[in-house]
Parts: C-alpha cells; sequence; structure tokens
C-alpha cells in the first residue's frame, strides 16, 4: 500500500519539530514523492548528515512503503 503525503509531512514534523515541510507526489502513484525540508536544526550538519535525518524520522519506510524520495534539505534564509 502506498504512503499519503501526509504521513510522510507528519512523520518528518514529528522528527524535526522546526522543519518546513513540503511534499509533492511526482507521479500520482502515491510511490514517488519529492520533499522539500528547511530546518534551522539542519544548521551547521552537511548535506548527508541533513538528508540522514529526514531518512531516520521516516523510520524505515525508504525503499519498502515509500519507493522513492526525492529529497532537497537546507537551511532557512535570512
Amino acid at each position: 500500500m502506498p504512503m499519503n503525503a501526509n504521513d510522510i509531512e507528519r512523520m518528518i514534523r514529528e522528527a524535526i519539530p522546526d522543519a518546513q515541510v513540503t511534499i509533492r507526489d511526482l507521479a500520482g502513484d502515491g510511490d514517488h514523492y519529492a520533499a522539500t525540508v528547511i530546518a534551522e536544526s539542519f544548521r551547521g550538519k552537511s548535506r548527508v548528515q541533513q538528508h540522514q535525518l529526514v531518512y531516520q524520522a521516516l523510520k524505515g519506510q525508504m525503499g519498502g512503503v515509500l519507493h522513492a524520495l526525492a529529497l532537497q534539505t537546507g537551511v532557512p534564509e535570512g
């Protein structure tokens, strides 16, 4: 069963409370999403570390229920 975009957003926000999360369904199939996650708590972390935090938030769903996630992360500007 595909993963719902709202569930992805909720899981990320629970693990990274200061995150601004935007989810887009790329193929309309519930399996291929793009996520943009902006969080002050990412400041000072490498892009790899930021992505690892997001993947940890998804609690092992990547590669299983959630087939593909194009991920962009960063810190707030200004």
